[in-house]
């Protein structure tokens, strides 16, 4: 029984998106799930497409006196991308090299947590494909803005931007960097993505990991048999 929210939960959300994305001609599509949270989601449109499935890890490179504001970000990829803020980096006193050694450390960090999630197996080429990116949901939109930078880097075809809810002035903002988007909900007033669910708890490593598993091809990276058609 739902509650007040849209979504039940992130399952919940991905099969509507699924729904939603019937109607939408992308051929051969490769789903990329912003891990933790955008996994459940990004499951059920893989499975209703039965196309391969893969994360895409983005990691801040933060300013030297200020972690938390960022100067660029590092894109799990084949091979990996760097988007940088030329600006931000001047701003913040961010030299080249001190970026390199940011770039390292935090290719190391994804490193791990690709092991960790999927077995230390490669990521999908992305070049000459499309993609379609998840997540469960958009408040800043800033990391998704870096994963959709590093995308086009890696020269992928068409990029699909797919999530249950973000902010009006956000997605305005992302449709002018992808192909389409696909966005089930842009309330005016939006407080968090969770408030948008009635069940948004965290996400467990271990259900990362079952996703992935029960979505893993044979043939990992091979376009799918079917595609989203009208």
């Amino acid at each position: 029984m739902f509650g007040s929210a849209e979504f039940r939960d992130r399952t919940d959300a991905g099969r509507q998106l699924a729904e939603a994305l019937g109607g939408t001609a992308i051929e051969d599509p490769v789903v990329l799930a912003l891990p933790r949270g955008g996994a459940p989601v990004a499951y059920e449109i893989a499975r209703f497409l039965d196309a391969p499935l893969d994360l895409l890890f983005v990691r801040k490179i933060g300013a030297p006196a200020n972690k938390e504001y960022g100067v660029g970000a590092v894109i799990d990829g084949d091979p990996p991308e760097r988007v940088l803020d030329r600006n931000a980096m001047r701003y913040a006193g961010a030299t080249d090299e001190y970026v390199e050694e940011e770039t390292t450390r935090e290719l190391a960090v994804i490193a791990e947590r690709r092991a960790r999630y999927l077995g230390g197996r490669a990521p999908i080429p992305l070049a000459g494909r499309n993609v379609i990116l998840v997540d469960d949901g958009i408040a800043t939109g800033n990391t998704v803005l870096a994963a959709i930078k590093g995308l086009r880097q890696m020269q992928a075809a068409y990029v699909l931007l797919a999530v249950p809810v973000a902010p009006p002035e956000t997605i305005e903002r992302l449709a002018r960097e992808v192909d389409r988007v696909n966005c089930l909900s842009t309330p005016r007033t939006f407080m968090s993505v969770g408030g948008h669910y009635d069940d948004f708890g965290q996400v467990p490593d271990e259900e990362v990991m079952r996703i992935i598993g029960e979505t893993d091809h044979p043939e990992r990276g091979t376009p799918s048999s079917r595609s989203i058609s009208s």
